[in-house]
């Protein structure tokens, strides 16, 4: 699938190879060359063993020979390179640098010293920081690149039917088994006193920044809960204002550049915000995000809440919906006698797409849309069967008690039209996508300068326009 074309370069091509690759580079070979860009040897090997690794560590194997496989993927990702440069596709330089000290440090500290790093890599820590940065960056330009190109990329039922009927049934995919559940939550009954301490936390944080006590982005990699930009001390990317939550947007759009915010309180929680720059419409800032957080005896009262709730249900004294609808704390679901769906990751994404309103749920999808709690759960129950009381976070990282009931087991099955339409259009639009950007790909090797060395070119490339 398109994913696996070029994005696998991303995967498994990783710095710390970019920093193992020969130092001896005056002796190295150039193998390829696309535009303005060429390819060592050394790369190809390298990438080549990286591959081979990573898809041992997967359970899986490649008829392909692994070097001209690699050769192939490097350079796509070359031409995405240079395609971006001529299009001017831009990329977050600032996220690129935080990553590449992440790496840096963490490279240093398992050497034991950055003296130790440097004396293994034979290079200054200078260098081995710049070889990571161009890395890195080339690899975002690429993979900007190429979701540049497939971004616009639909189906419509038609295209899901004819891809479906284009299928044999040996070629169907299965659909492994699938659950249907219903929940009921609660968050403690101190959550306003937990929100005001959350909120004394970041007054006291956004203080510090203020006086120039401690730098705002320390303090985010220190304390902030959002796992997408603490490494990178809360930056975001310059982000349009409808993308964002729309009380944070609203304060950010007051802001000034260099301000510091009030506390903000959000879908997410709660959020201090340095606006950095603004550029037309995008907003390019630091926050810091925290969750109110409760102690054990606050925990303890809502889980002995939904316990005694759940004896009431057993000893149908209440029925599950009725109790959804009465105590349940989750909007979503209390409306429709607690059966989950993914209309909070619709929300959440602030998207509009049909298959994230699904309320059945594979295996994989636990730890992506739902939470693992919930399926370990739900591992224990039978149909109409319902589990005591349990500790979790809904999606926004947020703590909770929650109880839920296995209403239906689909059992695996071949897919169908009727039952699984929205797997298929999900399998039908990467098709496609696919599709496109072969499509793509194909008229810009034939419009730039592409050379590969004559002991390479006999090999075997899934693109047969590279070899002219």
């Amino acid at each position: 699938m398109l994913r696996k074309t070029i994005l696998a370069a991303a995967v498994v091509l990783l710095a710390l190879g970019a920093v193992a690759q020969k130092r001896q580079v005056m002796l190295d070979k150039v193998v390829a060359v696309v535009g303005g860009s060429s390819i060592l040897w050394s790369e190809v090997d390298e990438y080549a063993r990286q591959l081979t690794q990573h898809r041992r560590q997967q359970g899986y194997t490649s008829d392909r020979d692994p070097v001209n496989e690699a050769l192939e993927m490097l350079m796509t990702q070359k031409l995405l390179f240079n395609q971006a440069q001529i299009d001017s596709v831009e990329i977050n330089d600032s996220a690129i640098a935080s990553v590449v000290d992440e790496q840096v440090q963490q490279l240093a500290e398992a050497e034991g010293s950055i003296a130790a790093l440097e004396a293994r890599q034979h290079m200054a820590i200078f260098n081995i920081r710049e070889m990571m940065r161009q890395r890195y960056e080339e690899q975002e330009y690429a993979n900007a690149m190429q979701r540049s190109v497939v971004e616009k990329v639909t189906v419509i039922p038609g295209e899901v039917e004819r891809y479906y009927k284009s299928l044999s049934r040996d070629s169907l995919p299965t659909i492994a088994d699938q659950y249907v559940y219903a929940q009921i939550t609660r968050f403690p009954k101190s959550i306003t006193a937990a929100k005001q301490r959350t909120r004394e936390r970041l007054l006291d944080m956004r203080e510090r920044a203020i006086t120039g006590s401690t730098k705002f982005e320390n303090l985010a990699r220190m304390y902030s809960q959002d796992p997408g930009t603490m490494i990178r001390g809360g930056e975001m990317e310059p982000t349009s204002l409808r993308e964002l939550d729309p009380a944070f947007g609203a304060a950010l759009e007051k802001m000034r550049p260099g301000q510091i915010s009030e506390v903000v309180e959000s879908q997410f929680g709660f959020h201090i915000i340095q606006l950095l720059d603004k550029q037309g419409e995008l907003y390019h800032f630091r926050h810091i995000l925290l969750h109110p957080v409760y102690t054990t005896d606050e925990l303890t009262e809502a889980l002995n809440t939904l316990d005694s709730l759940v004896q009431k249900i057993r000893a149908d004294s209440i029925t599950f919906e009725r109790a959804a609808l009465v105590h349940s704390d989750d909007k979503g679901s209390k409306m429709n006698g607690g059966i989950v769906s993914n209309s909070d990751i619709m929300n959440y994404y602030n998207a509009s797409e049909a298959k994230l309103t699904v309320t059945k749920f594979l295996r994989e999808d636990f730890g992506r849309f739902r939470s693992l709690d919930d399926y370990n759960a739900l591992m224990r129950l039978k149909p109409g069967e319902i589990s005591d009381a349990f500790l979790t976070e809904d999606m926004m990282g947020n703590q909770m008690a929650k109880v839920v009931r296995l209403v239906e087991i689909i059992p695996t099955h071949r897919a169908s039209l009727e039952e699984d339409y929205l797997r298929l259009e999900e399998m039908a639009l990467e098709a496609k996508q696919e599709r496109v950007f072969k499509e793509w790909l194909s008229k810009k090797i034939d419009a730039m300068y592409i050379y590969i060395a004559p002991e390479f070119r006999d090999g075997e490339f899934d693109n047969k326009h590279w070899v002219k």
